[in-house]
């Protein structure tokens, strides 16, 4: 009996829980409430009732957000306030080393312009970052688009002069300019 008893309290329990939780959904066809702020109850004394939409002026009540109306142009208040984008790259080693293994992903699937994608955010990321560039130079290099294989392979051994492997770079760049330098008639012959 005492096994019943719980039981029967458990699933009483759970439904009363289940049904409070069916009140508190919201509709989202209902625009919620606008936030009260501290200004706000601090102004209206106790006991004084709070404004009514028919108190308030025209453009004091909050009304729903049309989508085919474009928003104003900000304002030089508000163009004050907000903060001002940074101009150079952004320092973000995390989504740069990202970045670069996704790009490394794509350069070993063959998929060579998203690969370049990927080296070129990297490098945007975490400008003093080598790899990046050496990366971008292999894809570049197998693109056939020898020009920039070299500025970026330069870059890497700029970034890295005492690479390990600075010396096979140093050479794939003269073969590459080699290329681009055959390349480079055919083009225009074209």
């Amino acid at each position: 009996m005492n096994r019943l008893a719980f039981n029967v309290l458990f699933g009483m329990f759970l439904l009363a829980g289940a049904l409070s939780l069916s009140a508190q959904q919201i509709n989202p066809r209902v625009p919620p409430p606008p936030p009260s702020t501290p200004a706000d109850t601090a102004a209206t004394p106790t006991g004084v009732p709070a404004a009514t939409p028919n108190d308030a002026t025209p453009s004091a009540i909050p009304q729903p957000i049309d989508p085919s109306i474009p928003p104003l142009p900000p304002t030089e208040d508000s163009a004050s306030e907000s903060p001002a984008t940074p101009s150079g790259p952004v320092f973000d080693p995390l989504h740069a080393g990202r970045s670069l293994d996704v790009g490394k992903f794509y350069l070993n699937k063959g998929a060579y312009d998203a690969a370049i994608d990927r080296f070129v955010e990297a490098s945007n990321y975490q400008p003093t970052l080598a790899a990046p560039w050496k990366f971008l130079g292999d894809a570049y290099e197998k693109k056939h688009e020898y020009a920039k294989a070299v500025e970026s392979y330069n870059k890497y051994l700029q970034i890295l002069p005492h690479a390990p492997d600075a010396t096979r770079i140093k050479k794939l760049v003269s073969d590459l300019e080699e290329k681009s330098a055959q390349q480079s008639p055919k083009k225009a012959e074209r």
